[in-house]
This record gives structure tokens, sequence and C-alpha cells, in this order.
């Protein structure tokens, strides 16, 4: 077996950047007071600018004189960012805005910063992503599953037409990207249509299945609704293991079977995704090695959060210091460049600033969806997109309609069927709270990386009833393990 491993930084965040805050610097030039008048009375709306954008990358043409002189405008600011943004020619921004997604992404994120500024951390006008638990049925028993899914559709769950009319609601919003979730999307005859639906309005569409459905017919239809990336969750490198949690002799073998067909169909970006627990920290090495093998280009470590059936498996948590152990362990394989090696924990933004600013290594991920390669400049960025995005970057949405800021955050902000998306996302209370990194209480209020990491909110919550609490998964907060472990009478 692999032994981990803990290369500590010398060099504590907020130390000598060499220059890496130019990157902020220069992202303010892009909306300073001028621009941000100017998008906020002329691209009132995200498809305004969205197609302002669509116009300026060639895919369409300016409906008036006044829309080519915005269209303009928008280009001598987006030029102010090349330099940060290490882009020499027009012609890459151009290129990179032909995807709709691509324009969307920009459309909220620059509306965004006109609208408020550009704070600590970055507070978004919309999310870019929304995860969707589209069914709660499922045809696995998972020991952690958060959504407690099983065999039976939930009498409440939307019907095709409304879960067609949310879709309109998010695209009109500016959402980026949906990842349709579960229970087991797969099994509910309403996600083709969703899928292909969202998809055709813009959005990057993506799936997380538990990969026993993934049959090549199944496969190839993905492709034919416009899915680009697909999450495939595995708990452990033989089937025993994975079965035994999964619920179902068999799982592993239809699992592995189902990878195998998403990469050889070659369409997609693919990931297996496992959630990290004493049942099978040992066998994490062996787990990157299969990811290797089966030549998928994502390996994603999720952060255990004990909400749902989770609560059942409480002592299966890792101590803060094996999950600090893990966390290095999974950017010193991230660095080799063959697999990209996300996690969940916002305490890997942590991991990877200490480790750029060590000169112990280059990439840095400020979310478990993004990466950077530009070293101390990348990591410039950490106070403004890093750490929790409950709440922030993303929300989830049930079946039912019911909004959350997490799909681990069991805290209703309202419902996409009886409540304006909009007024929900900008005006509840809880979602004020999350983004507002003062608030935090115990070692993440003081914590040098509040703004940067913060701590898993959701952890927070399901351990102390109060998201505002500390993450007692953090090596910083030890103190606050311990007495979880004195009171529940978890075993080390």
């Amino acid at each position: 077996m692999t032994e981990f491993h803990n290369d500590k930084s010398e060099m504590m965040y907020g130390g000598d950047m060499n220059g890496a805050t130019d990157l902020v610097v220069n992202f303010r030039k892009i909306v300073d007071g001028r621009f941000a008048k100017f998008v906020l009375k002329q691209m009132t709306k995200p498809a305004k600018f969205e197609h302002a954008l669509a116009v300026l990358s060639g895919l369409e043409e300016p409906r008036s004189v006044k829309e080519k002189m915005n269209v303009s405008v928008i280009e001598t600011a987006l030029k102010r960012a090349m330099k940060s943004f290490n882009i020499s020619d027009m012609k890459d921004i151009r290129k990179a805005l032909e995807e709709p997604f691509m324009r969307k992404g920009v459309a909220n994120t620059l509306r965004s910063v006109a609208k408020y500024g550009i704070t600590k951390p970055q507070v978004f006008e919309a999310p870019l992503m929304i995860v969707w638990n589209t069914t709660k049925q499922c045809n696995l028993k998972c020991k952690h599953c958060y959504a407690s899914a099983g065999p039976q559709k939930k009498p409440d769950e939307m019907t095709l037409p409304q879960k067609l009319r949310v879709v309109d609601k998010l695209n009109t919003a500016g959402v980026t990207m949906i990842a349709f979730s579960g229970g087991e999307p797969l099994i509910s005859p309403d996600f083709w249509p969703l899928a292909e639906y969202a998809s055709k309005k813009g959005m990057y569409t993506t799936i997380a299945t538990n990969g026993t459905l993934l049959t090549q017919r199944n496969v190839k239809k993905l492709q034919e609704v416009g899915i680009k990336y697909v999450e495939v969750s595995l708990d452990a490198s033989v089937p025993d293991i994975h079965d035994e949690f999964r619920g179902m002799k068999g799982a592993w073998q239809r699992t592995v079977q189902g990878i195998k067909n998403v990469v050889e169909n070659g369409s997609f970006d693919t990931a297996i995704a496992t959630t990290a627990t004493k049942y099978n920290l040992n066998d994490i090495p062996r787990m990157v090695e299969l990811a290797r093998d089966l030549k998928v280009r994502k390996f994603i470590v999720f952060n255990f959060v004990p909400t749902g059936r989770g609560k059942e498996i409480i002592d299966n948590d890792l101590t803060p210091q094996d999950r600090e152990k893990l966390l290095n362990y999974l950017y010193d394989e991230w660095q080799r460049k063959d697999v990209d090696i996300f996690s969940t924990s916002p305490t890997y933004s942590k991991v990877g600033i200490e480790r750029v600013t060590s000169g112990t290594g280059q990439t840095y991920s400020p979310t478990h969806f993004a990466s950077t390669d530009y070293g101390s400049t990348g990591i410039a960025i950490a106070d403004f997109i890093g750490g929790c995005g409950a709440g922030r970057i993303y929300a989830a949405l049930d079946d039912n309609g019911d909004l959350y800021p997490c799909v681990f955050l069991p805290l209703k902000a309202g419902n996409i069927l009886e409540n304006d998306f909009q007024d929900v996302w900008e005006n509840s209370p809880m979602l004020k709270d999350l983004r507002n990194r003062e608030i935090l209480g115990g070692a993440c209020s003081t914590c040098n990386f509040k703004y940067s990491c913060g701590g898993c909110r959701a952890r927070a919550y399901g351990y102390y009833g109060d998201y505002n609490a500390p993450d007692p998964g953090c090596t910083l907060n030890s103190s606050y393990y311990n007495e979880i472990l004195a009171s529940v009478n978890l075993q080390e």
C-alpha cells in the first residue's frame, strides 16, 4: 500500500505572493465604475449579455447600431483582462465564447462583479451550478446516501412539464451548469427529455450516477442528449467492499463496466467519485491507480457529511489528521498530471495554497470542479472563489422543487415552483449568511484561510446543527473533533 505523507508548507498564506495579486487587480479593471454602470444599464438581463457575447464571438449578428457599440465596449473590457489570464490573442477569447455555456459563465461573472463589486468570497448574481436531484428513486441502497433514496419514486416528485419549466427559470436566471443527480437519474424516464432540453438551452449538462445503468446504449443516448460530463460513484478498488457499501452484490462489476463504456465512447469528460471514510481510506491509493487504468480524466474524493443515511455511520468519519494526510497525498498524485484529482473538502484549497507557496506544487484547485496552473498567480483568486461554495457558487434542487444551499445541507431556502427563484437566491437570509465568512464561529472565524476555505458548512451543520459552527474535520479544529469524539464515543 502507498504510504500517505504530509509536506507542511513553510510559508503561511499572507506571505510574499510575488505579485500574485495582479490577477485580482487586473480583474478589477475589467469592471471599473464606468463598465459596471454600463453593464447594469445596458445588459439588463442575462440573455441580453449572452447575446452580446455571441455577437463578439461571431456567431450572431448585432440587431442595431447601439448593440454593435455595446459589443465594442465589452470587447475593450475583455482585452484588459487578457494579460491577467495569460491570453495573448483575442481570437482565443472569441473561440471560447463560441460555447453557449462559456457565454453564460462570462455573463454571470461580469454581471455579478458589476452588481456586487469584487467581494471576499465572491457573490454571484446566479449560481454557476445547480445540482438537481431529479428523483429519489434508486436501484441501490448506499450506506452514506444523503438523499435517503430508495426503490420507489416519491409521490411529490415534479412532473416532466414542471421540470421543463424549471429549466426555463434557471436559464432565465443565467445558470451556467446543471448537474443531474438523484437517487439514480438514469432510472427515471424523465431524465432523457429533461437533459436534452437543458442542453439545447446552452447549459453545460452533467450527470452523477452509480454507474450500474451505463450500458453502451445508455451511454450513446447520453451523448445524443448533450451530456458533457459523467461522474460515476465507486467506493473501492475491489468488489466486496463496494458492493457491501452500496447494498447490492454485483454492483462493482456493473459500475466498472459502465465506466469503461463511457471512456470507450470518447465523448465525455469523465470522473470517478468516492466518499472518503475509515471504511475505504487505505484503499484510496489503489483507487487512484484504478482511475488511471480505466483512463478517466478526473478522480474526486468527496467529503463525508453526516446527513441522510450518513448519520448512521458517523463513526466512520476521518480524523482531521487522516484527512490532512489524505488531501496532501491526493495533491501529490495530481501533480503527476495524468489525472485531475480534486476533493470537495474546502480544506483542499488550503492544502493547495500551502503547497504552491512552499514551492512543492504548481496547480491549485479553488473548487472541486475547477483548477488553475498559474502557480502563485492562480491562488490570488483563492479568497474570491475558493472554499465552500454552498449557496454562493452553487445550490441544490430537490425532486419536489425545494431549494437548498447544497445537497448535504438540508435547510430549505424556498421552492422553485412556489417562489421566484431569483428572489430566493438574492434575498434568502440563510444564503446571505453562507456568503458571509465574517460570521463564522470558533476557529474558522480567525483562520488565515477563512476566505479561501471557510470549512464545510454542511459538516458544521451535521455535527452542531449550526452552519456557522467550525468544521471539525480540519487539523486547525482538532479540539472540536476531540470533543465530538468524546461525546458520541467514536472509536479512533
